[in-house]
């Protein structure tokens, strides 16, 4: 059952199997096991990441497509769900219309993106990539009519995704209550979301997008429509991305160009492929991982490290919290130096 729900793509790694399974327990029961505000938002970022990141794989990791425009789709069904419960008042018809027309709009560009573009080498593709990613950025925020701008939109979702909605009282430090089913929803779409890239990868059309990244002369050759497969794979990349910020703003409750336009959450998306592995979708559960918790306690665990070595010579200073950022790139420059081929990709030739 697990191999199929797998679609026959195992971890290969017992070590990885165990890491893979904790990751999904910790996430299953966040709210229970890790009772607090900002421990179960960091869960909830994770679950949006790993979909985010497993899409971007997808275009990189198995058909060798260099794109910067990923936080663009990610944007669009963001402000899909935003611009449709503003529209459209606090329903679920409106949530999920606001879902469905950001992941078609983000299809619809990435089509119109890869055939016009998908034909040049790779690094024109991913220039092209970034201006138009940064033309749409820069519309909505000139957009403050539509879009509110800089400051962004803040709408209402259904009640009974809010935290004002109670079914119960707390049960294992958990409160039962709107945010609670909000949390699983975001927990749910996101498997649904990563069981179907995990299906593309290991169907046919995702077999010929490895054979084209390895070699897309011979692929041609053969008689694969090199084009074809790859526009495939972006928009099947941008639908999935929208999709997972469709979740994010359902979980955040605002959307905004800061928040999910940004070209450092592009940076963040690369260094969490990178540090996973590319080429594997297990690799974005690792990568969103590690970076998100990084990215949410490391400066607390300096704070704390600095002051448990107070009156020492240079550690303090060293692991000063407002440093947090230079340890961040310290770790994964040591991260590529000792997984070079990402965490999954060094614990499958460990097996």
């Amino acid at each position: 059952m697990i191999v199929k729900l797998l679609s026959g793509d195992l971890p290969r790694s017992t070590v990885l199997a165990v890491i893979l399974g904790l990751v999904f327990i910790a996430l299953a029961f966040a709210p229970f096991l890790f009772p607090g505000v900002r421990s179960v938002d960091t869960a909830a970022r994770i679950c949006v990441f790993i979909v985010l990141v497993a899409s971007y794989d997808l275009m990189l990791g198995y058909g060798g497509i260099v794109s910067f425009a990923h936080t663009m789709f990610f944007g669009m069904g963001a402000y899909g769900v935003a611009l449709s419960s503003t529209n459209m008042g606090r329903g679920w018809d409106a949530m999920l219309t606001g879902s469905l027309t950001g992941a078609l709009a983000a299809a619809a560009l990435a089509f119109l993106i890869g055939l016009f573009s998908l034909r040049v080498r790779a690094i024109f593709f991913a220039m092209i990539t970034l201006a138009v990613a940064s033309a749409v950025a820069v519309l909505v925020s000139q957009l403050s009519s539509i879009t509110g701008g800089e400051d962004g939109l803040t709408y209402l979702i259904p009640r009974e995704l809010t935290p004002a909605f109670r079914f119960g009282d707390s049960f294992l430090g958990a409160n039962l209550n709107g945010r609670l089913l909000a949390y699983y929803l975001v927990f749910s779409g996101a498997l649904l979301l990563f069981l179907i890239l995990l299906r593309v990868v290991n169907s046919p059309f995702g077999r010929v997008l490895q054979a084209i990244r390895e070699n897309d002369f011979r692929a041609e050759a053969v008689g694969f429509r090199v084009v074809a497969y790859r526009t495939g794979a972006t928009c099947i990349s941008a639908a999935v991305a929208a999709l997972a910020g469709s979740l994010y703003a359902i979980w955040l409750r605002y959307v905004g160009p800061d928040t999910v336009l940004s070209f450092d959450i592009m940076i963040d998306i690369l260094l969490m492929v990178v540090i996973g592995g590319m080429g594997t979708m297990y690799g974005a559960v690792i990568g969103a991982t590690l970076l998100v918790l990084a990215q949410n306690y490391l400066q607390g665990i300096m704070g704390t490290a600095s002051r448990a070595v107070e009156g020492l010579p240079i550690l303090p200073d060293l692991l000063d919290p407002d440093r947090w950022l230079l340890w961040l790139g310290v770790l994964f420059v040591l991260s590529i130096y000792f997984f070079p081929t990402g965490v999954v990709g060094r614990l499958r030739m460990q097996r």
